[in-house]
């Protein structure tokens, strides 16, 4: 059965450069920890992303899989699974809202796994995903990089 979890942190930083860090896959295995390769297969008619290939080592999650980007304008991205070795389901999405001089980011996640596994031990893995994930984004945008 799926899981949701979600969590939000602020970072100093306008929402447009943010969603710059985002939107930049080929960066990713440099501040995610979890994505080891990433590849863009696909980009819509203005440009971004749309279908992505990620090759992932989460601990007790390790993956090679493709998702399909959707954008919902500046500030909202969501992605779906389109393949996977491991995975049955993996909905997500980043959505920034501008917080004072900063951008709150909350990331949201659901996953399915193909193999068994206590709803425990998924939660707490996807836990870390996501707080890995917003750790690396704020320490990313705020370094300027």
């Amino acid at each position: 059965m799926a899981e949701h979890t979600s969590s939000s942190i602020t970072i100093e930083a306008a929402p447009a450069d943010v969603m710059g860090v985002i939107a930049d896959f080929a960066r990713y295995p440099d501040w995610t920890g979890e994505v080891k390769e990433s590849e863009v297969l696909a980009t819509d008619d203005a440009g971004r992303a749309e279908q992505v290939r990620l090759v992932m080592d989460a601990g007790a999650i390790k993956d090679d899989q493709t998702l399909k980007y959707t954008w919902a304008g500046a500030n909202e991205v969501s992605w779906t699974l389109v393949k996977s070795q491991m995975l049955r389901s993996l909905d997500g999405s980043y959505v920034l809202r501008p917080a004072g001089a900063g951008t709150e980011v909350t990331y949201s996640l659901t996953v399915d796994v193909k193999i068994p596994m206590l709803g425990m031990i998924k939660r707490k893995a996807e836990k870390v995903i996501i707080d890995r994930a917003l750790a690396g984004l704020k320490k990313r945008v705020e370094s300027g990089k």
